[in-house]
């Protein structure tokens, strides 16, 4: 049978011919991960009736999004919902959220499927406020939070960075909060390639200074704290908070979209959980791969993960804060979505080159469902592009 071709173009204008390979053959998760414990940063539908430009109000397809929460949890995976990549803080406000984690946690229940909740401060005027106002709500996301069921994420706020006069005021935000939590809490430290706005976050930018606020936190905090989420992009820094962290049986979930396949095996010293948004986009060769951990077969772990590192740095290249794009982009390749439209608009932020790369890398990656579906999609959007 003949294989799908497309005519992707390049950098130079020029249009290169490229032939999909065969559908991926990834199977759904029989069992729990056993090794690791993995959470894919899920992103969301927008509704294509809706207006969705930068300053209309963020509409959801409500089915679409929930069902591709299903996905994850029939790959095996937990789900870290509301948080950068379903647009928070880029299109998502906090009464989208209420509503997404609350029937995201109801779904979650049907599934048994795991469930951890992104809780901030975005109900908030932007600008500088004062702290017991950022205490308060952070209080109020994490009790609806915790009240649906759900764990919580405590995200890096954007308020606290900017309101923030050194580290004891993040000294005093974060004991507020967690000494307020019923379960442990997995802390999340973003950082400014994210996300601009959370330059200096733990009162410095100086980031060994910063990783000694975080520690002290842990040190203070360490049975309310079930895990920290770094997403630096830089694994030497990581490995060395994981160490600190491991004194406290704490765990370290990788953030790192580019250097996950190696933090996570991790060596004889140790290794990263994860919740990452390129998880969102590789479910299922990230499952097929901790299966593999699970039995400790290294080098299938290797051969499965590895073919999905240069898409995710394709898909996170800076500015890295665009990557939702790319996750969006590649679930409507593989029929998960009935259209290409965001939240905000921000289908529009990449080129047409780097949407084009995304579908040659997914299917060298081994991850195009229906190689067929996917060309045909791609050339609609070439075609509105004016590429025929």
């Amino acid at each position: 049978m003949a294989r799908p071709v497309v005519m992707l173009p390049q950098e130079d204008r020029s249009l290169m011919r490229y032939e999909l390979g065969a559908a991926s053959s990834f199977e759904p998760a029989r069992e729990p991960f056993k090794s690791r414990v993995v959470y894919a940063a899920v992103h969301v539908v927008a509704d294509p009736f809706a207006a969705q430009g930068p300053d209309a109000p963020a509409t959801l397809d409500w089915e679409a999004t929930l069902a591709y929460r299903r996905y994850l949890w029939s790959m095996g995976l937990s789900v870290a919902e509301a948080m950068d990549t379903a647009q928070r803080g880029m299109g998502l406000d906090w009464s989208v959220c209420r509503e997404l984690i609350r029937r995201t946690a109801a779904e979650a229940k049907a599934a048994r499927g795991g469930l951890a909740c992104g809780a901030t401060t975005d109900q908030l005027p932007p600008g500088r406020v004062a702290l017991e106002q950022i205490e308060r709500a952070y209080d109020e996301q994490c009790a609806f939070i915790e009240d649906a069921g759900a764990a919580v994420v405590v995200m890096a706020s954007r308020h606290l960075a900017s309101s923030a006069r050194g580290p004891e005021d993040y000294l005093r935000v974060y004991d507020h909060l967690l000494s307020r939590l019923s379960r442990p809490a997995i802390l999340h430290w973003l950082g400014e390639v994210f996300d601009p706005h959370l330059a200096g976050y733990w009162g410095s930018r100086d980031l060994d200074a910063a990783t000694e606020t975080l520690v002290g936190i842990v040190r203070q905090h360490a049975d309310r704290v079930d895990g920290i989420k770094v997403s630096l992009l830089d694994a030497r820094r990581e490995i060395a908070l994981r160490e600190h962290l491991q004194k406290h049986d704490v765990r370290l979930y990788t953030g790192d979209d580019f250097n996950y396949l190696d933090l996570i095996r991790g060596d004889a010293r140790g290794y990263s959980h994860a919740l990452l948004g390129i998880f969102d986009a590789i479910a299922p060769a990230a499952s097929a791969a901790i299966r593999a951990l699970d039995r400790g077969q290294m080098d299938a772990y290797e051969a499965i993960l590895s073919p999905t590192i240069p898409l995710a740095r394709h898909i996170f290249q800076a500015p890295t804060y665009y990557y939702k794009t790319g996750l969006v982009f590649l679930a409507y390749l593989n029929g998960h979505q009935q259209h290409f439209r965001m939240v905000g608009g921000l289908e529009s932020v990449r080129s047409i080159v780097h949407l084009g790369q995304i579908l040659m890398l997914a299917d060298r990656a081994h991850l195009l469902r229906l190689p067929d579906l996917a060309a045909s999609r791609m050339r609609k959007i070439l075609a509105v592009a004016g590429i025929e």
